[in-house]
């Protein structure tokens, strides 16, 4: 259990991505929110007397109404990635020439430069967003290469100082790699979070078609069991009657013995699916060795120490378990050790091995989904995980309202569940007792 990682998600627990990286009515209401943001500037430059270029600027705006009312008209059946880097790369382009004819560096709107590659970085891959940032710094350092000054009432320009026009080019370049860079990595934590959470109810559904699939084959078993009691009570008067026909005889008897066969094979599932159905609550120990039971064979020796009370037998605590327990397992060098003890108020389940321990950088944020993909462990050379077992663990266990605690120690790593008695302690029911007496 030296590393923070857990199996690799399938294929079929991967939720898929959205194949629209971001919806085009979002594209177009934040444009139409940028023009009515262009069209105010513009008037209330035009109030303070400020001089630029203003049929340029009034062209350039009208190009980004024309662009919203062409995307009304013509909306697309979907946005493929293409288009929203074609949308996003046309905002870019057209603020950054907004932006160049009034004033360049000087201009205070010129952070809304960012937006684009801010909006991409939230829905699109890294390539893509990484190729409008870079698109973004060319453009800033164009125009503020190629500003058109704004001039005052009296005609003088109005102009920043080379000091400060360099600084705030520097500050839009630190906010492109900035923005862009933290944007894309909450996103994407984000959307692994989502994934994760995805492949927790996956599990959880699973273990629940488990639990009522043995309620189906208890009631099948009950069921079919007068029909073959029928059909062995008719083979064996054939049989008898019969007793002049060997041949006619010998079938009716290897009807009997199907329908004994039938009949062993039922009662065996219905006693599984009894199990399966009626088994709410069991000792501590037992639901231990439920948890470890896929993993007792797999190298290292699997040690349990309990003799805990009744529990409730849920089955997503069992999966949390048992996806610690695979943990410690593949990185263990030859011993496991699963105990579980009772306090006054609290019961505690420990998990250690004799592996090299979580690594130190890593162990605040063990728990976190897709948290790594360091290779490793005694027992599995090729093993490689990707921190998903131990956040779906983390995330059942403390629904069931327990806590978890990881460190190192034991001597290797060790993980600790601690529950509050009354969360986790099966229902204990008393006989009802005597009857009350009612006197008149």
């Amino acid at each position: 259990m030296s590393a923070p990682d857990g199996p690799a998600p399938s294929a079929t627990l991967t939720r898929p991505r959205n194949p629209e990286p971001i919806r085009m009515r979002t594209v177009v209401l934040l444009r139409w929110v940028a023009i009515g943001g262009q069209l105010t500037a513009v008037i209330v430059a035009r109030a303070m007397d400020i001089m630029f270029p203003w049929g340029p600027v009034l062209l350039l705006i009208a190009a980004a109404w024309a662009m919203n009312i062409w995307l009304f008209v013509n909306p697309p059946r979907r946005i493929s990635p293409r288009l929203a880097v074609g949308q996003l790369a046309f905002d870019l382009v057209q603020i950054s020439a907004l932006i160049a004819l009034t004033g360049g560096m000087s201009n205070p709107f010129a952070l809304l430069v960012l937006a684009p590659v801010t909006v991409a970085a939230t829905s699109l891959t890294s390539r893509q967003t990484l190729a409008l940032g870079l698109a973004t710094v060319v453009l800033i350092t164009l125009t503020a290469m190629l500003a058109v000054p704004l001039h005052d009432a009296q005609g003088q320009p109005l102009k920043l100082a080379p000091m400060l026009t360099l600084a705030h080019w520097l500050a839009l370049i630190i906010g492109v790699a900035f923005f862009g860079g933290y944007t894309h990595r909450v996103a994407l934590e984000l959307d692994q979070t989502s994934n994760a959470l995805f492949a927790t109810q996956m599990a959880l559904a699973r273990e629940q078609r488990l639990q009522h699939l043995g309620g189906v084959v208890a009631a099948a078993a009950h069921e079919m069991g007068t029909p073959l009691a029928t059909i062995k009570l008719i083979a064996g008067e054939l049989a008898d009657e019969l007793a002049d026909r060997p041949d006619l005889r010998d079938d009716a008897m290897a009807l009997q013995k199907s329908a004994d066969r039938c009949g062993a094979i039922l009662r065996s599932m219905g006693q599984a699916g009894k199990d399966d159905l009626m088994l709410r609550t069991a000792p501590l120990r037992a639901v231990l060795e439920d948890a470890a039971s896929p993993h007792a064979n797999r190298g290292p020796t699997v040690q349990i120490v309990a003799d805990g009370p009744g529990i409730r037998r849920d089955p997503a605590v069992i999966h949390a378990l048992r996806n610690l327990i695979q943990n410690a397992v593949d990185f263990a060098h030859s011993c496991v050790v699963i105990e579980g003890r009772e306090s006054a108020s609290h019961l505690t389940v420990t998990i250690r091995d004799d592996g090299p321990g979580y690594p130190s950088a890593l162990l605040p944020r063990i728990g976190d989904p897709y948290l790594t993909s360091r290779r490793g462990g005694a027992q599995r050379g090729d093993y490689e995980g990707m921190g998903l077992g131990l956040f779906i663990a983390k995330t059942l266990l403390e629904r069931s309202g327990a806590r978890l605690t990881f460190a190192n120690g034991g001597p290797g790593a060790m993980v600790t569940v601690r529950w509050p008695l009354h969360r986790i302690l099966a229902e204990q029911r008393a006989p009802l007792g005597e009857n009350p007496m009612f006197l008149p």
